[in-house]
């Protein structure tokens, strides 16, 4: 399922435009990047939680060349599915 798959989705089950359901899809990206951002956590129950993870500064090699390289440490999104997504799969 891609994104325009999503929104015709949401149009449906919410009985909304496509435009409608796009707006609301890009709140609820939005709203979910910007709390990440400040090094929240957005937890949705019964679904799972969205957080922010930190990788550590690593050396890494060039698959070419072989030469090692640094990879500097970053802050990564991490997603804990709810036990109602589990279920749901299960």
């Amino acid at each position: 399922m891609n994104k325009s798959d999503l929104i015709e989705h949401i149009a449906k089950e919410a009985d909304l435009s496509k435009a409608s359901a796009a707006r609301a899809l890009d709140a609820f990206v939005s709203g979910i990047t910007e709390t990440l951002k400040q090094g929240s956590e957005v937890s949705l129950v019964g679904f799972g939680t969205f957080a922010v993870g930190d990788r550590e500064a690593r050396t890494g090699r060039n698959p070419r060349t072989g030469e090692a390289l640094e990879i500097k440490a970053a802050k990564i999104p991490k997603f804990r599915p709810g036990k109602g997504l589990k279920d749901a799969l299960n």
